[in-house]
């Protein structure tokens, strides 16, 4: 099976929180929520791949960003590659610009066993990176 490349941001807001979105019923992983990105293209940087993706689905143009993590995971059905940036200053108001549902959370709520929020097994590594550094942010 081949592996997806794809790009996803933990994007930070004010008083400590980031940026979710929910993954569409019809697709993979459909109805969890998830760090915002996508697919990489053929002759496209990560960096241009995350700038594209971003200002596709949060209608937001990213200023600031560095690179975070990898986390290559394989589902049954799937195998998956996470380019993981995170986004500390961005142009506009993030909204769901392809009709998915998206939410400021701060960070302690996401991080919780018991959060209301839950993520594909593959975004896990990233909340458990998160955790190490919540009181270290950008």
């Amino acid at each position: 099976m081949k592996r997806i490349h794809v790009v996803a941001a933990v994007i930070y807001g004010n008083l400590n929180e980031i940026l979710i979105a929910r993954r569409p019923d019809h697709l993979h992983q459909g109805g969890l929520w998830e760090f915002p990105g996508g697919k990489i293209e053929a002759n496209e940087t990560n960096y241009q791949g995350l700038v594209r993706e971003l200002n596709e689905e949060l209608s937001i143009s990213v200023i600031a960003a560095n690179p975070f993590m990898q986390v290559s995971h394989d589902y049954s059905d799937k195998h998956i590659l996470l380019d993981v940036w995170q986004v500390t200053a961005f142009d506009g108001e993030a909204r769901g610009a392809e009709g998915q549902e998206c939410c400021w959370v701060p960070i302690e709520i996401l991080l919780r066993e018991d959060s209301e929020y839950a993520f594909p097994q593959a975004n896990r590594p990233i909340l458990e990176a998160l955790t190490t550094t919540l009181h270290h942010r950008p």
